[in-house]
């Protein structure tokens, strides 16, 4: 089991230990109002030591568009482990698709903690294989 040490910006609800496998949610550290049109980066309330080869991987929640009209601008956000200064709080970019407010502690995305892509090394080849599946978009086409 990998330990990571965390540092709260503000009292947001505390991230509690969890089994392998789930997404963390993370909550919005400020109440925040948007206008249609308008973006912002949201404080999330923590900021973390990740261990070494590892980065955090955050996406909205399914609930997030729904409940808020907020989307996230880069849509996948990726925070490697030297992102773990004393200032270095995590925040969500988001652009709001309708006049909405996230108040503090409201969830909006969620973090996975993942391994590093290993090193790897590109060869140029003429041939890929013999198989072809059919083309871009046609998984379960006949």
């Amino acid at each position: 089991m990998k330990t990571i040490k965390i540092k709260y910006f503000s009292d947001v609800e505390k991230i509690r230990k969890i089994d392998k496998g789930d997404w963390i949610d993370l909550r919005a550290a400020e109440t925040v109002s948007l206008k249609r049109g308008e973006y912002k980066l949201i404080p999330l309330g923590v900021g973390m030591i990740l261990p070494q080869g590892y980065e955090a991987h955050i996406v909205p929640r399914s609930s997030t568009f729904k409940n808020f009209g907020i989307i996230q601008t880069n849509h996948m956000g990726v925070i490697d482990e030297s992102y773990c200064g004393d200032n270095d709080q995590w925040q969500f970019p988001a652009f709001a698709l309708r006049d909405t407010v996230i108040n503090k502690n409201d969830r909006i995305c969620q973090f996975r903690i993942v391994r590093k892509q290993p090193e790897i090394e590109f060869e140029i080849t003429e041939s890929l294989s013999d198989a072809s599946r059919g083309g871009f978009g046609s998984t379960g086409k006949s």
